[in-house]
């Protein structure tokens, strides 16, 4: 059971995330239907519109797995999750590998996915980020040109119970050590001058 402030917390995002998705998915039809009408005038700004509803579809179904409401009931496969995962990745400099074979409970993406924008902090200059599952077990490992670790934010996931002033932008770190310290998960966080491992 999780605790009522991240109930509430998730609930929120599961609802911000559903008012969105619909008016950012009418603007893509309508995008779509001007090309099917033939409509003239369609220039770079066309595709930059169009680019842009695309990104924002994919970063809202990516947001409401990762912070909205989850349970060991619910399952997504593994196709489903690799197609998040290319949309979101679309047009950056972070690129994903999603091994773990077959469905998996939301709860257990959702840990993922948070661990993955954990360690997208580190990845200045992006990078290759490859998400396993073995067993129980997450192994997550970042590779890059560079990486920059905060030192007092990975803190808050070796040890569950250090709490840190932290940014909105950083704010899946608290999210998945609370969630974490319910589910009684531990980390262990290594790292080199270009790579970074999570493991829990």
């Amino acid at each position: 059971m999780q605790s009522d402030s991240v109930d509430l917390a998730a609930l929120i995002a599961s609802r911000i995330c559903h008012d969105l998705i619909s008016p950012v998915g009418a603007i893509s039809n309508g995008l779509e239907l001007l090309t099917l009408s033939g409509a003239t005038g369609i220039g770079p700004e066309f595709d930059l519109i169009s680019d842009s509803c695309s990104s924002a579809t994919a970063r809202i179904r990516f947001f409401r797995i990762a912070f909205g409401t989850s349970s060991d009931s619910q399952m997504l496969s593994q196709n489903e999750v690799r197609r998040i995962l290319q949309d979101v990745s679309q047009g950056t400099r972070l690129r994903t590998e999603w091994l773990p074979v077959g469905d998996q409970t939301r709860r257990e993406v959702q840990l993922a996915f948070l661990a993955l924008l954990c360690l997208e902090t580190a990845l200045p200059l992006g990078g290759t980020v490859k998400l396993d599952r073995q067993g129980e077990v997450w192994h997550i490992e970042a590779t890059a040109p560079r990486i920059n670790v905060d030192p007092d934010l990975w803190q808050m996931l070796t040890e569950l119970t250090t709490r840190v002033e932290i940014s909105p932008s950083r704010v899946q770190f608290l999210m998945l050590q609370t969630i974490a310290r319910e589910l009684k998960r531990k980390f262990k966080v290594s790292h080199t001058v270009d790579s970074l491992k999570l493991v829990f």
